[in-house]
Protein backbone atom coordinates (compact mmCIF):
# COMPACT_ATOMS: atom_id res chain seq x y z
CA UNK A 1 0.00 0.00 0.00
CA UNK A 2 1.37 3.44 -0.91
CA UNK A 3 0.23 6.99 -0.47
CA UNK A 4 -0.56 9.22 -3.41
CA UNK A 5 -2.93 12.02 -4.31
CA UNK A 6 -3.85 11.88 -8.03
CA UNK A 7 -6.42 14.27 -9.41
CA UNK A 8 -8.48 12.05 -11.77
CA UNK A 9 -12.14 12.90 -11.52
CA UNK A 10 -14.96 13.87 -13.86
CA UNK A 11 -18.08 15.23 -12.28
CA UNK A 12 -21.43 16.53 -13.47
CA UNK A 13 -22.05 20.27 -13.60
CA UNK A 14 -25.81 20.06 -13.32
CA UNK A 15 -26.35 18.35 -9.98
CA UNK A 16 -27.51 21.32 -7.91
CA UNK A 17 -30.47 23.13 -9.53
CA UNK A 18 -34.09 22.69 -8.21
CA UNK A 19 -37.75 21.62 -9.09
CA UNK A 20 -39.91 18.51 -8.46
CA UNK A 21 -43.07 16.41 -7.89
CA UNK A 22 -44.01 13.27 -5.67
CA UNK A 23 -46.69 10.96 -4.25
CA UNK A 24 -48.61 9.68 -1.15
CA UNK A 25 -51.25 7.05 -0.40
CA UNK A 26 -54.82 8.38 -0.58
CA UNK A 27 -56.20 5.68 1.70
CA UNK A 28 -53.75 6.37 4.52
CA UNK A 29 -54.90 7.91 7.78
CA UNK A 30 -53.94 11.61 7.86
CA UNK A 31 -53.55 13.68 11.01
CA UNK A 32 -54.94 17.03 9.83
CA UNK A 33 -54.64 20.36 11.56
CA UNK A 34 -51.84 22.10 13.41
CA UNK A 35 -49.87 21.24 16.50
CA UNK A 36 -51.72 20.27 19.66
CA UNK A 37 -52.88 23.25 21.77
CA UNK A 38 -51.17 23.66 25.12
CA UNK A 39 -53.20 24.15 28.35
CA UNK A 40 -52.75 27.90 27.97
CA UNK A 41 -54.27 27.88 24.51
CA UNK A 42 -50.94 28.36 22.70
CA UNK A 43 -49.93 26.04 19.88
CA UNK A 44 -47.04 23.76 20.75
CA UNK A 45 -43.92 24.44 18.68
CA UNK A 46 -43.36 20.71 18.06
CA UNK A 47 -45.83 17.83 17.76
CA UNK A 48 -45.08 14.71 19.75
CA UNK A 49 -42.31 12.60 18.16
CA UNK A 50 -44.45 9.52 18.80
CA UNK A 51 -46.61 10.53 15.84
CA UNK A 52 -43.97 8.94 13.63
CA UNK A 53 -44.70 5.57 15.21
CA UNK A 54 -48.36 5.80 14.28
CA UNK A 55 -49.76 3.69 11.47
CA UNK A 56 -50.66 5.20 8.11
CA UNK A 57 -49.80 8.70 6.96
CA UNK A 58 -48.88 11.39 9.46
CA UNK A 59 -49.18 15.09 8.51
CA UNK A 60 -50.42 18.24 10.25
CA UNK A 61 -51.85 20.55 7.61
CA UNK A 62 -52.59 24.18 8.34
CA UNK A 63 -55.16 26.19 6.43
CA UNK A 64 -54.22 26.57 2.78
CA UNK A 65 -51.63 23.80 2.83
CA UNK A 66 -51.43 21.66 -0.33
CA UNK A 67 -52.84 18.15 -0.22
CA UNK A 68 -50.42 15.28 -0.18
CA UNK A 69 -49.85 13.53 -3.50
CA UNK A 70 -50.66 9.87 -4.02
CA UNK A 71 -47.76 7.58 -3.19
CA UNK A 72 -47.73 3.79 -3.43
CA UNK A 73 -44.49 3.23 -1.48
CA UNK A 74 -44.70 1.05 1.62
CA UNK A 75 -42.90 3.73 3.61
CA UNK A 76 -41.72 7.31 3.02
CA UNK A 77 -40.55 10.47 4.80
CA UNK A 78 -40.33 14.15 3.83
CA UNK A 79 -38.08 16.22 6.11
CA UNK A 80 -36.49 19.65 6.26
CA UNK A 81 -32.73 19.08 6.13
CA UNK A 82 -31.98 22.38 7.86
CA UNK A 83 -34.12 21.92 10.95
CA UNK A 84 -34.57 18.16 10.93
CA UNK A 85 -38.35 18.57 11.13
CA UNK A 86 -40.36 15.78 9.51
CA UNK A 87 -43.08 17.46 7.46
CA UNK A 88 -44.99 14.29 6.62
CA UNK A 89 -44.42 10.55 6.70
CA UNK A 90 -46.02 7.21 6.00
CA UNK A 91 -45.04 4.24 8.19
CA UNK A 92 -41.80 6.07 8.96
CA UNK A 93 -40.43 3.39 11.30
CA UNK A 94 -41.55 0.35 9.34
CA UNK A 95 -38.58 -2.03 9.13
CA UNK A 96 -37.85 -2.97 5.52
CA UNK A 97 -34.85 -4.20 3.50
CA UNK A 98 -32.93 -1.06 2.47
CA UNK A 99 -30.97 -2.33 -0.57
CA UNK A 100 -28.10 -0.02 -1.56
CA UNK A 101 -29.49 2.97 0.31
CA UNK A 102 -27.70 1.34 3.28
CA UNK A 103 -24.49 2.46 1.58
CA UNK A 104 -25.25 5.91 3.00
CA UNK A 105 -24.55 4.50 6.46
CA UNK A 106 -21.49 2.68 5.10
CA UNK A 107 -20.13 5.98 3.80
CA UNK A 108 -20.91 7.83 7.03
CA UNK A 109 -18.92 5.19 8.90
CA UNK A 110 -15.94 4.61 6.62
CA UNK A 111 -15.37 7.91 4.77
CA UNK A 112 -13.70 9.64 7.74
CA UNK A 113 -11.32 6.70 8.27
CA UNK A 114 -9.66 6.52 4.82
CA UNK A 115 -7.79 9.39 3.10
CA UNK A 116 -9.17 9.99 -0.41
CA UNK A 117 -5.70 9.90 -2.01
CA UNK A 118 -4.65 6.60 -0.44
CA UNK A 119 -3.62 4.14 -3.19
CA UNK A 120 -4.32 0.43 -2.78
CA UNK A 121 -3.60 -2.64 -4.88
CA UNK A 122 -6.62 -4.95 -4.74
CA UNK A 123 -6.18 -8.58 -3.79
CA UNK A 124 -8.25 -11.59 -4.80
CA UNK A 125 -9.36 -12.10 -1.20
CA UNK A 126 -10.87 -8.61 -1.02
CA UNK A 127 -13.25 -9.43 -3.88
CA UNK A 128 -14.37 -12.74 -2.41
CA UNK A 129 -17.91 -13.20 -1.15
CA UNK A 130 -19.67 -10.65 -3.35
CA UNK A 131 -23.30 -11.74 -3.67
CA UNK A 132 -24.62 -13.15 -6.97
CA UNK A 133 -26.21 -10.48 -9.15
CA UNK A 134 -24.54 -7.66 -7.20
CA UNK A 135 -24.01 -4.31 -8.82
CA UNK A 136 -20.34 -3.80 -9.65
CA UNK A 137 -18.20 -0.94 -10.94
CA UNK A 138 -15.44 -3.21 -12.29
CA UNK A 139 -12.82 -3.35 -9.53
CA UNK A 140 -10.19 -5.91 -10.57
CA UNK A 141 -7.62 -7.78 -8.54
CA UNK A 142 -3.98 -6.70 -8.88
CA UNK A 143 -5.11 -3.24 -10.08
CA UNK A 144 -4.33 -0.12 -8.03
CA UNK A 145 -7.04 2.38 -7.13
CA UNK A 146 -7.25 5.44 -4.95
CA UNK A 147 -9.82 5.50 -2.17
CA UNK A 148 -11.53 8.32 -4.08
CA UNK A 149 -11.84 6.03 -7.13
CA UNK A 150 -13.52 3.41 -4.99
CA UNK A 151 -15.95 5.91 -3.45
CA UNK A 152 -17.01 7.04 -6.90
CA UNK A 153 -17.64 3.39 -7.68
CA UNK A 154 -19.83 3.16 -4.56
CA UNK A 155 -21.85 6.33 -5.08
CA UNK A 156 -22.27 6.22 -8.86
CA UNK A 157 -22.42 2.53 -9.76
CA UNK A 158 -23.44 1.24 -6.33
CA UNK A 159 -20.46 -1.09 -6.72
CA UNK A 160 -20.49 -3.86 -4.16
CA UNK A 161 -16.97 -4.73 -5.33
CA UNK A 162 -15.80 -1.26 -4.26
CA UNK A 163 -17.60 -1.64 -0.92
CA UNK A 164 -15.80 -4.93 -0.25
CA UNK A 165 -12.39 -3.36 -0.85
CA UNK A 166 -13.14 -0.29 1.28
CA UNK A 167 -14.48 -2.49 4.08
CA UNK A 168 -11.29 -4.53 3.95
CA UNK A 169 -9.23 -1.35 4.30
CA UNK A 170 -11.45 -0.37 7.22
CA UNK A 171 -10.73 -3.53 9.21
CA UNK A 172 -12.86 -6.15 7.54
CA UNK A 173 -16.45 -7.00 6.68
CA UNK A 174 -17.69 -7.96 10.16
CA UNK A 175 -15.87 -5.09 11.85
CA UNK A 176 -17.35 -2.59 9.41
CA UNK A 177 -20.87 -3.95 9.94
CA UNK A 178 -20.41 -3.58 13.70
CA UNK A 179 -19.14 -0.01 13.29
CA UNK A 180 -22.09 0.82 11.06
CA UNK A 181 -24.47 -0.56 13.69
CA UNK A 182 -22.86 1.58 16.38
CA UNK A 183 -22.96 4.66 14.14
CA UNK A 184 -26.66 4.14 13.47
CA UNK A 185 -27.38 4.04 17.19
CA UNK A 186 -25.51 7.27 17.91
CA UNK A 187 -27.59 8.99 15.22
CA UNK A 188 -30.84 7.72 16.73
CA UNK A 189 -31.47 5.29 13.87
CA UNK A 190 -32.91 2.52 16.01
CA UNK A 191 -34.70 0.57 13.26
CA UNK A 192 -31.53 -0.40 11.39
CA UNK A 193 -29.92 -3.82 11.69
CA UNK A 194 -26.70 -4.15 9.67
CA UNK A 195 -25.49 -7.53 8.45
CA UNK A 196 -24.12 -6.80 4.97
CA UNK A 197 -22.48 -3.35 4.61
CA UNK A 198 -23.23 -3.17 0.88
CA UNK A 199 -27.00 -3.49 1.38
CA UNK A 200 -27.22 -6.90 -0.30
CA UNK A 201 -30.31 -8.90 0.68
CA UNK A 202 -29.54 -10.72 3.92
CA UNK A 203 -32.18 -12.25 6.22
CA UNK A 204 -32.72 -9.91 9.17
CA UNK A 205 -31.08 -6.86 7.59
CA UNK A 206 -33.52 -3.93 7.77
CA UNK A 207 -33.74 -0.18 8.03
CA UNK A 208 -36.58 2.34 7.78
CA UNK A 209 -37.52 5.46 5.87
CA UNK A 210 -36.85 7.47 9.03
CA UNK A 211 -33.39 6.00 9.55
CA UNK A 212 -32.41 6.41 5.90
CA UNK A 213 -33.47 10.07 6.01
CA UNK A 214 -31.27 10.47 9.09
CA UNK A 215 -28.32 8.92 7.23
CA UNK A 216 -28.85 11.03 4.13
CA UNK A 217 -29.11 14.27 6.08
CA UNK A 218 -26.08 13.39 8.18
CA UNK A 219 -24.10 12.57 5.04
CA UNK A 220 -24.61 16.07 3.69
CA UNK A 221 -22.70 17.41 6.71
CA UNK A 222 -19.59 15.81 5.20
CA UNK A 223 -18.27 17.77 2.17
CA UNK A 224 -16.80 14.61 0.59
CA UNK A 225 -20.08 12.72 0.96
CA UNK A 226 -21.96 15.70 -0.51
CA UNK A 227 -19.57 15.87 -3.48
CA UNK A 228 -19.66 12.13 -4.24
CA UNK A 229 -23.45 11.85 -4.05
CA UNK A 230 -23.84 14.87 -6.37
CA UNK A 231 -21.55 13.39 -9.02
CA UNK A 232 -23.46 12.40 -12.16
CA UNK A 233 -20.59 11.12 -14.31
CA UNK A 234 -16.95 10.23 -13.75
CA UNK A 235 -14.12 8.12 -15.12
CA UNK A 236 -13.02 4.88 -13.46
CA UNK A 237 -9.56 3.31 -13.82
CA UNK A 238 -9.50 0.28 -16.08
CA UNK A 239 -5.83 -0.58 -15.63
CA UNK A 240 -2.86 0.08 -17.87
CA UNK A 241 -3.38 3.82 -17.76
CA UNK A 242 -6.80 3.83 -19.43
CA UNK A 243 -10.20 4.51 -17.88
CA UNK A 244 -13.87 4.21 -18.74
CA UNK A 245 -16.92 6.27 -18.04
CA UNK A 246 -19.36 5.53 -15.25
CA UNK A 247 -22.70 7.20 -14.67
CA UNK A 248 -24.75 7.63 -11.52
CA UNK A 249 -27.68 5.21 -11.42
CA UNK A 250 -29.81 7.83 -9.62
CA UNK A 251 -32.09 8.89 -12.50
CA UNK A 252 -33.32 12.00 -10.69
CA UNK A 253 -29.74 13.23 -10.89
CA UNK A 254 -28.87 12.18 -14.45
CA UNK A 255 -32.22 12.35 -16.22
CA UNK A 256 -31.67 8.87 -17.71
CA UNK A 257 -34.17 6.30 -18.96
CA UNK A 258 -36.96 8.81 -19.51
CA UNK A 259 -36.87 10.17 -15.94
CA UNK A 260 -36.55 13.96 -15.99
CA UNK A 261 -33.67 15.26 -13.91
CA UNK A 262 -34.88 17.07 -10.80
CA UNK A 263 -33.66 20.69 -10.70
CA UNK A 264 -31.79 21.41 -7.49
CA UNK A 265 -31.09 17.76 -6.69
CA UNK A 266 -28.10 17.22 -4.39
CA UNK A 267 -28.07 13.41 -4.65
CA UNK A 268 -28.10 11.04 -2.40
CA UNK A 269 -28.48 7.27 -3.08
CA UNK A 270 -30.80 4.82 -4.81
CA UNK A 271 -30.99 1.05 -4.50
CA UNK A 272 -32.67 -2.10 -5.69
CA UNK A 273 -32.83 -5.73 -4.62
CA UNK A 274 -35.45 -8.41 -5.18
CA UNK A 275 -36.44 -8.28 -1.50
CA UNK A 276 -36.31 -4.51 -1.01
CA UNK A 277 -37.72 -3.44 -4.35
CA UNK A 278 -36.68 0.05 -5.39
CA UNK A 279 -35.51 2.42 -2.66
CA UNK A 280 -34.27 6.01 -2.75
CA UNK A 281 -32.92 8.71 -0.47
CA UNK A 282 -32.85 12.10 -2.22
CA UNK A 283 -32.15 15.69 -1.23
CA UNK A 284 -32.91 18.85 -3.20
CA UNK A 285 -32.67 22.58 -2.67
CA UNK A 286 -35.09 25.32 -3.70
CA UNK A 287 -34.37 28.89 -2.65
CA UNK A 288 -33.20 28.80 0.96
CA UNK A 289 -34.74 25.42 1.78
CA UNK A 290 -33.28 21.93 1.46
CA UNK A 291 -35.46 18.83 1.78
CA UNK A 292 -34.57 15.18 2.17
CA UNK A 293 -37.00 12.42 1.20
CA UNK A 294 -36.95 8.64 1.51
CA UNK A 295 -39.11 6.36 -0.63
CA UNK A 296 -39.15 2.62 0.01
CA UNK A 297 -40.61 0.02 -2.33
CA UNK A 298 -43.38 1.60 -4.47
CA UNK A 299 -46.13 -0.90 -5.17
CA UNK A 300 -47.27 0.46 -8.54
CA UNK A 301 -45.73 2.08 -11.58
CA UNK A 302 -42.78 -0.18 -12.31
CA UNK A 303 -39.08 0.21 -11.58
CA UNK A 304 -38.93 3.96 -12.19
CA UNK A 305 -41.87 4.83 -9.92
CA UNK A 306 -39.51 5.43 -7.00
CA UNK A 307 -38.17 8.52 -8.79
CA UNK A 308 -41.56 9.94 -9.70
CA UNK A 309 -42.91 9.38 -6.20
CA UNK A 310 -39.83 11.08 -4.75
CA UNK A 311 -40.32 13.94 -7.21
CA UNK A 312 -43.92 14.44 -6.12
CA UNK A 313 -43.00 14.37 -2.42
CA UNK A 314 -40.24 16.91 -2.94
CA UNK A 315 -42.60 19.23 -4.79
CA UNK A 316 -45.19 18.86 -2.07
CA UNK A 317 -42.60 19.57 0.62
CA UNK A 318 -41.44 22.77 -1.04
CA UNK A 319 -45.02 23.92 -1.63
CA UNK A 320 -46.06 23.07 1.93
CA UNK A 321 -43.16 24.90 3.60
CA UNK A 322 -44.52 27.12 6.37
CA UNK A 323 -48.02 25.68 6.03
CA UNK A 324 -47.60 22.43 7.96
CA UNK A 325 -46.60 21.65 11.53
CA UNK A 326 -43.93 18.95 11.94
CA UNK A 327 -44.91 15.45 12.96
CA UNK A 328 -41.51 14.63 14.41
CA UNK A 329 -37.78 15.31 14.13
CA UNK A 330 -34.79 13.52 12.62
CA UNK A 331 -32.89 14.56 15.77
CA UNK A 332 -35.41 13.16 18.23
CA UNK A 333 -33.61 9.90 18.99
CA UNK A 334 -29.97 10.98 18.67
CA UNK A 335 -27.55 9.99 21.41
CA UNK A 336 -25.70 13.29 20.91
CA UNK A 337 -26.82 16.62 19.44
CA UNK A 338 -25.84 17.43 15.84
CA UNK A 339 -22.50 19.26 15.47
CA UNK A 340 -22.59 23.04 15.30
CA UNK A 341 -20.57 26.00 16.46
CA UNK A 342 -17.17 27.40 15.47
CA UNK A 343 -15.52 24.02 14.92
CA UNK A 344 -18.22 22.49 12.76
CA UNK A 345 -17.70 22.09 9.02
CA UNK A 346 -19.63 24.44 6.70
CA UNK A 347 -22.00 21.59 5.82
CA UNK A 348 -22.47 20.65 9.48
CA UNK A 349 -23.23 24.26 10.36
CA UNK A 350 -25.74 24.31 7.55
CA UNK A 351 -27.67 21.40 9.03
CA UNK A 352 -27.70 22.57 12.64
CA UNK A 353 -30.69 24.91 13.18
CA UNK A 354 -29.33 28.49 13.40
CA UNK A 355 -30.96 31.11 15.59
CA UNK A 356 -32.29 33.19 12.70
CA UNK A 357 -32.60 31.40 9.34
CA UNK A 358 -32.78 27.65 9.67
CA UNK A 359 -32.00 27.07 5.98
CA UNK A 360 -29.81 29.95 4.84
CA UNK A 361 -26.61 28.12 5.71
CA UNK A 362 -27.64 25.24 3.43
CA UNK A 363 -26.45 27.46 0.59
CA UNK A 364 -22.96 26.46 1.68
CA UNK A 365 -23.85 22.81 1.08
CA UNK A 366 -24.79 23.62 -2.50
CA UNK A 367 -21.63 25.69 -2.89
CA UNK A 368 -19.40 22.85 -1.71
CA UNK A 369 -21.07 20.25 -3.90
CA UNK A 370 -21.31 22.50 -6.94
CA UNK A 371 -17.65 23.49 -6.62
CA UNK A 372 -16.69 19.83 -6.64
CA UNK A 373 -18.60 19.16 -9.84
CA UNK A 374 -17.65 22.32 -11.77
CA UNK A 375 -15.74 21.99 -15.03
CA UNK A 376 -16.64 18.41 -15.83
CA UNK A 377 -19.05 19.00 -18.69
CA UNK A 378 -16.49 18.36 -21.41
CA UNK A 379 -15.29 15.18 -19.76
CA UNK A 380 -18.82 13.90 -19.23
CA UNK A 381 -19.68 14.41 -22.90
CA UNK A 382 -16.63 12.35 -23.87
CA UNK A 383 -17.59 9.37 -21.77
CA UNK A 384 -18.83 6.32 -23.62
CA UNK A 385 -21.38 4.75 -21.32
CA UNK A 386 -22.80 1.28 -21.51
CA UNK A 387 -26.38 0.55 -20.58
CA UNK A 388 -26.56 -1.91 -17.70
CA UNK A 389 -29.36 -4.29 -16.78
CA UNK A 390 -30.90 -3.95 -13.29
CA UNK A 391 -28.73 -5.60 -10.65
CA UNK A 392 -28.99 -6.11 -6.94
CA UNK A 393 -27.26 -4.32 -4.14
Amino acid sequence: MTIGFPSRVALSTCALTVAGVLALSPTAAVAAGGAEPTPGGQRALQPQPSLLYGSGTQVRLRGGAPRLPEVSALSWVVADAGTGEVLAAHEAHRKLPPASTLKTLFALTVLPALPAGLEHRVSEEELAGIGPGSSRVGVAEDHTYTVADLWRGVFLNSGNDAVHVLASLNGGWAATAAQMQAKARTLGALDTHVLSPDGYDTPGQVSSAYDLAVFGREGLRNPDFAAYCATAEASFPGGGGWSYGIRNTNRLLTGADGVAAYPGLIGIKNGYTSEAGNTLVAAARRGTRTLVVTVMNPQTGGGLAVYEEARALLDWGFDAAGRVDPVGSLDALRATPPPHGPHASPVAAAVAPPAQDSDAAWGRTATIASASVAGAGAVALALRLKKRSPVRG
